[in-house]
């Protein structure tokens, strides 16, 4: 089972996470999640556990509770919904630029005659 853990300490390493869980049973991964430009923690990581009664049971008896200070949120992990890519939060914008048959753009040269502007 694939276990999310938030609201960690930036001070946690990726060993502290495993051994956190260890004491509750058999660890196969544990790993902070670090920001890749300041290599600094972004305070949630994942570990995965091969038995599901004892995540289950690591889950229980984790969740809420103070590490190093802070109250951890510890649940099962969900995957990413469909289409969440992790774009950057810019998306590419079509058309874009001047378009010869939409007469040049916005201004309508009549309603400025008019005095509709």
């Amino acid at each position: 089972m694939n276990i999310y853990v938030g609201n960690l300490s930036w001070n946690l390493k990726d060993q502290d996470l495993l051994n956190l869980f260890a004491a509750h049973g058999e660890v196969t991964t544990a790993k902070i999640i670090n920001d890749k430009f300041t290599g600094r923690s972004k305070g949630f990581g994942f570990v995965e556990m091969p038995n599901d009664d004892q995540a289950q049971a690591a889950i229980a008896a984790l969740n809420g509770t103070a590490v190093d200070g802070r109250n951890v949120v510890v649940n099962e992990s969900r995957p990413k919904p469909e289409g969440s890519g992790g774009g950057g939060g810019f998306k590419k914008r079509s058309g874009g630029g001047y378009r010869s048959n939409r007469g040049g753009g916005d201004f309508n040269r009549d309603s400025f005659k008019n005095g509709d502007f």
